[in-house]
């Protein structure tokens, strides 16, 4: 029974509600909110996965009591023995190792990106950013210790002061979000589960909701339509993404355009107790009272 409720929840989790959700404008009214919602089900998926091996390979004693039986008090069914500790180690421990290649890969190439930046590009204090001799359109951010906004340009003199001051609250918006670590977990999740819907779609969405959570900060320094027509001109002229992979026109442009246009929808407040409660889910599934 155990394992069939861990089955059942991979199945929701990890195929039925990520094309359920990706899209949802509930979820882009509140992009933080629905960044967190979509890193809560992996990290769901992950431990529930976990779970289902375990009791694989040790089936319960007995059967749970289900969720009422749960309430008084919750105690794994089975003892862990030291192997299972030694498997849990093993797992995490591959999680966490992908996690540090791709931190520290990303790490480097900011860096040596700052190095060159900071020989050649010319910095304006007045706007917050540096200023790269390149003619293609381009905004973006180098997040870190030493976080950096560039400018091209090319997309100095395509956007007016007005446009190009939306561009670099955009990119601030990210640097203050830290939003290159959420990404980051993302990205482990896709790397280690590719073909899953969840690590396909989430980390696609989870891209997509950091760029409107970032469109939201710029919104406390520029309009609605400002932030719009950046954002068109710079996709239109082709822009690009820099190392750190977060642009101001590099992804879901049009998707962000239209939001910006609309009154946002309420998010739903089951959201929030989603973001809280999914990674605890197939914790619960796999207990049952201590009799």
């Amino acid at each position: 029974m155990t394992l069939a409720l861990l089955a059942l929840h991979l199945l929701l989790v990890g195929v039925l509600l990520p094309r359920r959700l990706a899209g949802s404008p509930r979820l882009q009214a509140r992009p933080a909110l629905g960044a967190a919602v979509w890193l809560a089900l992996m990290a769901s998926f992950g431990t529930g996965l976990l779970l289902a091996a375990h009791h694989l390979v040790a089936p319960l004693g007995h059967e749970p009591a289900g969720l009422v039986g749960l309430l008084p008090h919750l105690e794994p069914a089975v003892a862990p023995h030291a192997h299972d500790w030694w498997a849990a180690a093993a797992a995490g421990g591959a999680v966490a190792a992908v996690t540090a290649v791709l931190a520290v890969r990303a790490a480097l190439a900011r860096r040596r990106h700052r190095e060159t930046l900071d020989l050649v590009a010319t910095r304006d204090r007045a706007r917050r950013l540096l200023v790269l001799e390149d003619p293609r359109p381009a905004v973006y951010c180098l997040p870190g210790r030493r976080p950096r906004v560039v400018a091209t340009r090319g997309a100095v003199d395509l956007l007016d002061e007005r446009g190009l001051a939306a561009a670099v609250a955009h990119e601030h918006g990210h640097l203050r979000g830290r939003h290159h670590l959420v990404l980051l977990a993302a990205d482990t999740f896709a790397l280690l589960l590719g073909r899953l819907p969840l690590a396909r779609l989430g980390r696609a969405e989870v891209a997509l909701l950091l760029e409107m959570a970032a469109d939201d900060a710029a919104l406390a320094r520029v309009t609605p339509g400002e932030l719009a027509g950046a954002l068109c001109a710079l996709a239109t002229a082709g822009a690009g993404t820099g190392p750190a992979g977060l642009a101001a026109a590099s992804t879901g442009v049009l998707a962000r355009v239209r939001r910006l246009a609309r009154t946002p929808a309420p998010p739903a407040r089951a959201y929030r107790l989603a973001a809280l409660a999914a990674p605890l889910l197939p914790y619960l599934l796999a207990c049952a009272p201590h009799p």
